[in-house]
């Protein structure tokens, strides 16, 4: 089944299971026989849990996803004796003592949960590069990144070791890891996927769990898995009309789509990320679509100065709750994470309050626009992936980093102008995502485009970006699927896969 394995999606792969063509148990050897092959190459996943899912495979499975291999990603998706570092070298101990509702979901569909996947500290960046694992690798250009925070997952299901993996999306972190490895990736809305038992939302709600996949239908029946409030969740999110498995057999009528490729940020746009949108418009235009150039009216630099805040602000909280937990010291955080620690505690609570409340305005400009297009298209990210090391902190700048830890100067850090410098090298390749997370809106990125990049032996995969209506998944996935049918990808694979 080693070959064969790779060929099928995971709806496939349970449908062979439920048929009993194949057992849960061959199904995993296969699995572990992929990531053994590939995983010391692109260090995807980080905590290997063999034993666990070969006891697990043994069991009598129930769920649309009974027996299929699937790795979670390695923060917030608890699994109770399992360690969960959140790639954090302070955390390596920490083992919860209870599943997060997500993962019991995950469980409860029947999947065979075998490892977790690598993320950088905090899920903090774009790359998937923490101390604590090393960097893990893009599958299609072993030196370049495969994007984050969901590197990890995005990395094993594009090599073929996993046909969808758990991740996690608080600026991009799903969208980001599918355009840069050519997978399909869904963030829902706002509440969609619960957060709980231990947390009621993830970074004010901007975060949002789900999973990246080769084909539609396996995003759609795996949100229709674990979609809806848990108990004592803060909220309930309105129920879909219908399953999303059922949705997407139904075309999406004619859609008004608003496209730009234009940075929020005003930093420059890679052509293939352009270009990746203009042939999605070429297609979803032949398709019937109604698409034309608009943008909704937001001020793209105070959106990243917003996220940012609440970035620092949620940096420091993490690293002092982690100290109270495990009693760890500073050499227990990475420098760039201690950085934004100190300015989270340098800004006043009243200025974290006003940037939270701005997330409103941001919300309503973009319900307006919805008022007058059902999507809006972007690129998903406005460079290619970077190489390994790319991001590293140069030497003098981290010198300069410790004085500033060493002398609590994060007043002066905040008046230099050093928060905006923040807000333009960190955004400015992914500047297009984050209006999804503080708004609260479903979104994904489609890969569409494939294009040689320079430094790279073969093409790279380029994401789109779709945004919907808040709670509006249905319209994206039958959108997705319509154009997976027009302009299939799940043939399209990297050499090592």
């Amino acid at each position: 089944m080693f070959k064969e394995y790779a060929d099928y999606d995971a709806s496939g792969l349970a449908a062979l299971v439920a048929s009993r063509e194949v057992s849960a148990g061959e199904l995993l050897e296969a699995a572990l026989a992929r990531a053994a092959a590939v995983n010391p190459a692109i260090n995807a996943i980080c905590i290997p849990m063999e034993d666990i899912g070969r006891q697990r495979a043994q069991q009598e499975l129930r769920g649309p996803f009974a027996g299929v291999p699937f790795l979670i990603k390695d923060i917030v998706q608890d699994y109770a004796g399992v360690p969960t570092t959140g790639g954090c070298r302070a955390l390596r101990q920490y083992v919860p003592q209870q599943h997060a509702a997500i993962v019991q979901r995950f469980l409860d569909a029947g999947l065979v949960i075998f490892g977790k996947t690598a993320t950088p500290e905090f899920a903090l960046k774009g790359v998937t590069e923490p101390l604590l694992w090393g960097a893990t690798r893009n599958p299609w250009d072993l030196q370049r990144t495969p994007g984050g925070s969901s590197g990890g997952a995005a990395a094993a299901v594009a090599a073929g070791i996993v046909p969808a993996a758990g991740a996690a999306d608080g600026g991009g972190s799903i969208r980001i890891p599918a355009a840069y490895c050519g997978l399909f990736g869904l963030r829902p809305s706002r509440g969609r996927v619960p957060a709980g038992p231990n947390h009621a939302e993830f970074w004010d709600g901007a975060s949002s769990d789900h999973v990246l996949t080769r084909s539609v239908r396996d995003s759609a029946r795996l949100l229709d898995a674990i979609g809806g409030a848990d108990v004592g969740a803060p909220f309930a999110i309105t129920a879909p009309e219908l399953p999303y498995a059922e949705a997407i057999l139904r075309p999406p009528g004619k859609l008004r789509i608003g496209y730009s490729t234009q940075s929020p940020l005003g930093t420059p746009v890679h052509q293939e990320c352009v270009n990746a949108v203009m042939q999605a418009a070429k297609l979803l235009a032949g398709m019937g679509h109604d698409v034309e150039p608009a943008q909704p009216e937001i001020d793209g630099q105070a959106l990243a100065r917003s996220f940012v805040t609440m970035y620092f602000g949620q940096t420091a909280a993490d690293i002092a709750h982690i100290k109270q937990l495990t009693g760890a010291g500073n050499s227990g955080f990475e420098l760039e994470s201690r950085i934004l620690a100190l300015i989270g505690r340098t800004i006043s609570a009243g200025d974290y309050v006003r940037e939270r409340e701005r997330w409103n305005e941001y919300a309503r400009a973009l319900g307006r626009f919805h008022q007058r297009y059902d999507l809006y298209l972007t690129p998903t990210t406005a460079q290619p992936p970077c190489r390994i090391g790319e991001q590293d902190t140069p030497p003098l700048q981290r010198a300069a980093a410790q004085l500033v830890l060493a002398l609590g100067a994060g007043s002066l850090l905040i008046k230099s102008g050093m928060v905006e410098s923040l807000v333009k090298t960190s955004l400015q390749a992914v500047p297009f995502t984050q209006l999804s997370n503080l708004t609260g809106t479903p979104s994904m990125s489609v890969p569409l485009h494939w294009a040689a990049t320079a430094g790279s032996a073969q093409a790279l995969p380029y994401g789109v970006q779709f945004v919907a209506r808040f709670g509006d998944e249905a319209t994206l996935l039958r959108l997705a699927a319509q154009l997976e049918q027009a302009q299939p990808w799940q043939q399209r694979r990297p050499p090592i896969a």
